[in-house]
Parts: structure tokens; C-alpha cells; sequence
């Protein structure tokens, strides 16, 4: 009988695991020297970041599992307050929101977890988490102390945060061992005193035994102090690790020492090429940092999807996010293994801690194919409109209580305006024009299209002007970010221009409860339009619907809002769950706001995130053009030494102008034929950088737009592991290399600020440059 009871004794210890010592009495977590203390004991965390709204609730516990079997001992986690408060006061924590669920199927799977409730959280999400509802507010300020009104509403969502989550944290008996104050603030700013509120705030809502936490990046930490919170950096693939640390260390020499986002790979944009990071460089850096001790939370381990409307935007310049979250992770979309997963997995087996397993691969989900079939109806947008609301002047969608989606303003053009110019400002995002019921053009934000030639009519007409949001700014100063039209419509002859007024604006939500009122007819309708189909199944499981010859708009399927598609690409499927399927008979609808090639639809096994439409390229520089700087004096002439890091170079004395020429004459390798640069910064008279969100390039002679996402714009679009790189392969041209920007302004510069690639590689390091700058654009 004793030998039976102790049998019995050792299968529930075998079944539970680390699970049984993470739930069984209260814990800690403290700072030690040098080290994280769990429990008093030496700690080091390789954490696994998931986002619960990109993953279906069902599948939680699967991708759960599938991070344990790679390794990690620790699940990552952004709140998202946009998905919770989606009106002002009224807050959502149930089903797909019920983050406290998912917290306890990570500890009820042996995984500690650390949360990061905001207010603000990036991660490519609409308005970087923050709810659009704030923008209603005129003069709305975000990040800041100067806006009480944000900072109110802040606590008040901190708090019902804490309601679900306070609980579990690892003093009271779960398995949350960290809670982050804001995120990466400061590539935002550097106001103290706005950190050391939301800290307070964190822990007066509840998160008030939990070792707190902020993270930034090594090229910026030291921006601000925040006593009694750890600190952490920011980095991705490729990385050399003991620069990344170097300045940080000599800063806190007695603090742990953790990389809180191990970028495995990166985030895709429409219109860019899909993103990807090498199994190698990748895996280099993490055997780095655990030869060194170093925990880390791999960002992302597991991507998942942005399904609806909740993929966010960078800027500047503007680009929006694909739908897929897919980030070249190890586990990918759909939640299958892949290559960067078993190298993890392999790596991170010789570095178990005491106590800790690797965790068995979970069952692979299954994938169905579904052949091509036809939406057989269609209700045009125009034969469909709700009532509308009257406004003198242009207004923003926040303006008329609507969040997300479509919006449509309507006027009378008078018969004088005939044949001049439709100028906008500003579309956020895409929009198509139309007078009189016919499309006469479209109008892009990424490309900063502002204008419309009007063509010849007689008697007043309608102008309709139907305006796409694409995703919300989540990053940077831009992150104030209305959608529609922003400021103002004109009518302009040349000479005198008129501001239209009287507008009817007609709104379109993306709640699938409005597409479905819409009055469908069989058959293909001219214009934006509504198509509805349908599909009959034997079995379910997860697909890939494809969607590669349809325009732009957005897919529901049995009512669940799939996210947004657009023809230019990379992305050219959307991802259908399993579990959102059902045996029989299947409901699907489609708005696209830019017309079908074909109403056909597929479900594929595999998605395609790689293919882009080549005649949509934001190349910056025309075909046949040449920058001549022959007559061109510069104000200054110089070389860089072989070093990474920022650098940065004054002039003999502050010049003003506008149009800034940066000229690569050679670099650091000797004949080697590429340019690369990460960042530029312009410094003002004082050493202030020059803000940035009015730059444009408007010429590179070279730049890799194909094979890479090295576009001339990655030098000002503030993120510091992007890069411009000049073109790769055969047609790869040599020294000099330049670049141009239109500053948006003349502004008076001192100097600049030059920042290399910051991975491993040293490919187009710049050694000897020329600078230029002067009021006038340049010859070309």
C-alpha cells in the first residue's frame, strides 16, 4: 500500500511539473548582484513574448506549450488597452480578452510570465495600444504629463488591468514575476517626471509586490532615471552583444543584465518585402547572451495575427502594417515549427536551469485546403450608404464617434471648378475619388499624394471622396493620428484657391453586424462594393484564404473580421483559424473599396507573405534620373572611423536650407561597392536633433526594395535595426552613393548624426562622405 502511494505521489509530480511549484505557496523575485533571484536563488529568464488578441483563444495553450518545448521557462506579454476599453469607460476582460486566462494556462503549463500593461505598448498595434477614443479630445497630448486627461484615463485602465492580473503575481501565490512601466519611452522622449507617474501609477493600481521593470534601447537608456525599477535593453537578430551592453554596464555595474525584446525577426508592411532575419544570425546572438547569463524575452516567439483592424502604422514615413504578424518568428503564423524553432530548441537544451525540462512538441494543428470557389453576390458601397451626419467643414472619423474602417464625404462641386486641381489635406489613408458616381483618381498617404486633376463638367456636380484608415501611427511623435481627412478640401485654379465646405459624411464601422445589413444581388457590381459567398466543408481546420485577386479592403468569415488585404503586397493570404470554421456551410464576405480582378477565393495550406506587385515600388528615384552635384560646394567633406555606434559631425559653422544631400564616397572595406546607414539625425544650433516627421527622400541612386526591405526612408523611420542599403546582386552599383531629403522646411543644421547598421554585419560601412545643403532642390 506504501509502495502504491508513492507511486502515485510520483505521477502527479511527473504531470505537474514545474506547474505544481509555481502555483503551490507564494513566491519572489528580486534583483540580486548581477543577477535575477527567484525564490533566492540565481534566475536567468528566456522568456517567450506571445500576444494573447493575435492568437484564437482556443489555441492559447497550444502556442503555450509549443514555447516550452522550445526552451523558454517564462511567457511575455503586452496588454493592449485599445481592445479593452473601446469606449470610454466600458471594459472588456471576457473570452478573447480574459488576459488573466491566459496567464494562468501559462502557469498551469509550468511558465512564469511577465506583463507589460502599458499605458503604450508599440507592437505594430493600432495607435500602439493606446484607444482612439483620446483623439476625440482637440488638443489631446499622449505620453505626457501636459494632458491630465490621458494620465487620468491611464489609471483608470492600470486599475481594471490590475483587477484581473494583481492577483497572480508570483508574492501572492502565480506566476507573474515582472510587470514593465510604459515601453521604450525613450525613443519617445526623456520627461522624468512622466515615467515616475506612470510607475507610481502601476503600483498604486495594484501591481504593487511585483518587481517593476523598463526597457530602451542601448543607444538610449540613459535618457532618464526611474528609481526602484530595473532596467533592460532592446536588440535584435545579429547583434553584437557585448557592445549592446557595454555602455549599460558602466552605467549599472551591479544590475542583471537582460535584452526584454530579442528581436527573432521583423514586422511586414504593405508595399515593402516581407521581412526576414537568418537562422544564424539569429541564433549567434541568443548563444551570446546565454553563454554570458544573459536572460532575454524573444520577441516574437510566436507572431500570430492582427486580425480586424488592429494593425498599426510607422511613420515617417507613413507605412502601414500587413495583417500577418507572422515576424519570421520560430513558430509561425499558423503555429508550425519551423527552422529558427528547432535551432532554438537545440540551443536552448544545454542551458535547462535546476528543476527545468524541455517541454514535448504539442500536436501540430491541422491544415485544410478548400478549392476555389465564386462569390455569387454583391452590393455596391454607393447603393448602400446609412444615413449620414452634416458638417460644414471636414472633420476626422474620430470626430463622428467612429474608431475604424470607412468613411465617405460627399459635397456639390459648383461647375466652375471644372478642369482644376482637388487638393486634400491630409488623407489618413487611401482614398478614391469620384465625381458624379466615376472614379477620377486615387490618392495614397505613404507617397504623399495630395492632388486630383478635376476633369471637364458641365452644371454643379457630386464629388464623393472615400477614405480607407490603414492602421493608426504606433510609434513615435506621429502617434497623434486621425483618420479620413484631417484638415481641409480645396479647389484650386492656380491662382486662388477655395476650401469646400457642407459636407455629408457617411461612416462605415467594421463591426461585422453593419457589412451584413448591406442588400446583396447576384452578380458583380462596378465600384466599392460588398461580396458575399459561400463554402461547404466535410472537416475543419486552420487556412489560408486567398485573396491575391482582390483590390483592398477587408474579410469576415462567419461573422470573425479576418484583418484587412491590399493587392500590392507582400501579403497575399489571410489566415482562417480552424476553430472560427464549422462542418457544412460556410459564410463569407468581402468589401473592396478598389475593384476585384476575379471574385474567386481559395483556402490554401501555406500562406504567401512574399510576393509583391512590382508596379506598385516607392523607389526614390525615377527612371533616368541623375543627381548632378558638379556645381555643388559642400559644407563639409570628412571620413568616419571604422566603429559602431553613433557618430557624429558639425560643421564649421550652422547652415540653413531645406534640402539635405548626404554622398557616400567610399566605405570602410576597401572597394567594397554598397553604402548602408541605420539612422540620420540633423542637430540644430543647440545639438537638439531636428524632428523628423516632415522628411522625405526624394532621390537615392540606389537602394534594395526587392530582395530586402532597405529603402532609402529606413535612415529617419526611428528604428535603429533597419537600414538603408544600396542595391544587392549583379546590377549593383559602385561609389558615390547619395541620398537626398526634403526637410518638409528650411531649418538652420549644426551638424548631424550618423548611426551604422547595427548587426554583426559591417557591409556598407561609410568611411569618407560629403554633405550638402541649401535652400533650392538639387540639380537632377
Amino acid at each position: 500500500m506504501l509502495r502504491l502511494y508513492f507511486v502515485t505521489l510520483l505521477l502527479l509530480l511527473s504531470l505537474t511539473g514545474h506547474a505544481q511549484k509555481l502555483g503551490e505557496k507564494p513566491g519572489d523575485f528580486t534583483l540580486g548582484n548581477k543577477e535575477f533571484l527567484l525564490n533566492g536563488k540565481p534566475f536567468v529568464i528566456r522568456a517567450a513574448e506571445l500576444h494573447y488578441p493575435r492568437i484564437p483563444r482556443e489555441y492559447w495553450e497550444h502556442r503555450i506549450q509549443l514555447s516550452k518545448a522550445m526552451g523558454m521557462n517564462t511567457i511575455c506579454i503586452y496588454l493592449f488597452w485599445n481592445l479593452h476599453e473601446q469606449q470610454p469607460g466600458v471594459f472588456d476582460f471576457k473570452g478573447q480578452n480574459d488576459v488573466a486566462e491566459f496567464v494562468r494556462l501559462a502557469q498551469k503549463n509550468g511558465m512564469y510570465c511577465i506583463v507589460r500593461p502599458g499605458p503604450y505598448v508599440c507592437a505594430e498595434w493600432d495607435m500602439g495600444g493606446l484607444p482612439w477614443w483620446l483623439l476625440k479630445k482637440k488638443d489631446a497630448q499622449v505620453r505626457t504629463l501636459q494632458d491630465p486627461y490621458f494620465m487620468d484615463r491611464t489609471k483608470l485602465f492600470l486599475k481594471e488591468a490590475a483587477q484581473q492580473l494583481a492577483p497572480l503575481q508570483i508574492q501572492n501565490g502565480g506566476n507573474i514575476i515582472m510587470v514593465q512601466v510604459e515601453n521604450e519611452y525613450a525613443t519617445f522622449g526623456s520627461e522624468q517626471a512622466y515615467m515616475e507617474a506612470t510607475r507610481d501609477a502601476v503600483r498604486e493600481a495594484g501591481f504593487d509586490k511585483v518587481q517593476l521593470f523598463r526597457c530602451d534601447w542601448p543607444s538610449n537608456f540613459n535618457k532618464y532615471q526611474l528609481d526602484g525599477v530595473a532596467t533592460t535593453l532592446n536588440f535584435g537578430a545579429g547583434t553584437n552583444i557585448d557592445n549592446s551592453f557595454k555602455a549599460f554596464q558602466q552605467a549599472y555595474p551591479t544590475s542583471p543584465l537582460m535584452c526584454s525584446e530579442y528581436w527573432s525577426g521583423w514586422f511586414d508592411h504593405w508595399g515593402r518585402p516581407h521581412e526576414t532575419r537568418s537562422v544564424s544570425s539569429f541564433i549567434g546572438s541568443l548563444k551570446d547572451m546565454m553563454d554570458r547569463k544573459i536572460s532575454f524575452s524573444l520577441y516574437m516567439a510566436h507572431g500570430g495575427t492582427s486580425f480586424g483592424q488592429w494593425g498599426g502604422a510607422n511613420a515617417p514615413p507613413y507605412s502601414a502594417m500587413a495583417t500577418s504578424y507572422d515576424y519570421n518568428a520560430p513558430v509561425g503564423e499558423q503555429g508550425n515549427t519551423t527552422e529558427k524553432f528547432f535551432a532554438v530548441r537545440d540551443l536552448l537544451k544545454n542551458y535547462l536551469q535546476e528543476g527545468e525540462t524541455l517541454g514535448e512538441i504539442p500536436a501540430a494543428k491541422q491544415v485544410i485546403e478548400i478549392p476555389t470557389f465564386t462569390l455569387t453576390k454583391s452590393a455596391a458601397l454607393f447603393a448602400n450608404l446609412p444615413n449620414p451626419n452634416k458638417s460644414e467643414n471636414i472633420q476626422p472619423m474620430e470626430n463622428f464617434d467612429q474608431g475604424w474602417g470607412r468613411i465617405l464625404y460627399r459635397t456639390t462641386l459648383p461647375a466652375s471648378a471644372a478642369g482644376q486641381r482637388l487638393i486634400i489635406t491630409e488623407v489618413h489613408d487611401w482614398a478614391a475619388v469620384f465625381l458624379n458616381g466615376k472614379p477620377i483618381g486615387k490618392l495614397d498617404r505613404r507617397r504623399g499624394d495630395t492632388t486630383v486633376k478635376l476633369p471637364a463638367f458641365t452644371g454643379d456636380a457630386q464629388l464623393d471622396i472615400l477614405v480607407e484608415a490603414t492602421g493608426r501611427v504606433n510609434y513615435g511623435k506621429a502617434i497623434i493620428d486621425r483618420k479620413g481627412i484631417t484638415e481641409k478640401v480645396e479647389v484650386s485654379d492656380g491662382k486662388n484657391t477655395t476650401e469646400l465646405r457642407n459636407w455629408l459624411v457617411y461612416n462605415f464601422p467594421v463591426e461585422y453586424d453593419f457589412q451584413k445589413k448591406a442588400r446583396f444581388k447576384k452578380g458583380t457590381v462596378e465600384g466599392p462594393a460588398w461580396y458575399q459567398g459561400s463554402f461547404t466543408l466535410d472537416q475543419t481546420g486552420d487556412t489560408f484564404l486567398d485573396v491575391s485577386t482582390w483590390g483592398k479592403g477587408m474579410v469576415w468569415v462567419n461573422g470573425q473580421n479576418l484583418g484587412r488585404f491590399w493587392k500590392i503586397g507582400p501579403q497575399q493570404t489571410l489566415f482562417i483559424p480552424g476553430v472560427w470554421l464549422k462542418k457544412g456551410k460556410n459564410e463569407i464576405l468581402v468589401l473592396d473599396v478598389d475593384g476585384p480582378e476575379a471574385v474567386t477565393v481559395a483556402g490554401l495550406k501555406a500562406p504567401v507573405l512574399d510576393q509583391l506587385r512590382a508596379d506598385e515600388s516607392l523607389l526614390h528615384r525615377a527612371k533616368g534620373q541623375e543627381l548632378d552635384l558638379t556645381k555643388e560646394t559642400p559644407v563639409l567633406a570628412a571620413s568616419f572611423p571604422a566603429v559602431s555606434g553613433w557618430q557624429e559631425a558639425t560643421f564649421g559653422k550652422p547652415v540653413t536650407g531645406r534640402y539635405f544631400c548626404f554622398e557616400a564616397l567610399s566605405s570602410q572595406k576597401p572597394d567594397e561597392p554598397f553604402t548602408s546607414i541605420a539612422e540620420l539625425e540633423l542637430l540644430d544650433e543647440k545639438g537638439n536633433p531636428i524632428p523628423r516627421l516632415k522628411w522625405k527622400v526624394v532621390y537615392a541612386d540606389s537602394e534594395e526594395v526587392t530582395s530586402a526591405n532597405n529603402a532609402a526612408d529606413r535612415v529617419y523611420d526611428q528604428q535603429e535595426s533597419t537600414f538603408w542599403h544600396t542595391q544587392y546582386g549583379a546590377a549593383k552599383p559602385k561609389h558615390p552613393h547619395q541620398l537626398v531629403l526634403d526637410l518638409g522646411e528650411s531649418v538652420t543644421v549644426k551638424g548631424f548624426r550618423y548611426l551604422p547598421r547595427s548587426d554583426k554585419s559591417t557591409s556598407g560601412m561609410v568611411k569618407e562622405y560629403r554633405v550638402f545643403l541649401k535652400e533650392q532642390p538639387f540639380k537632377m
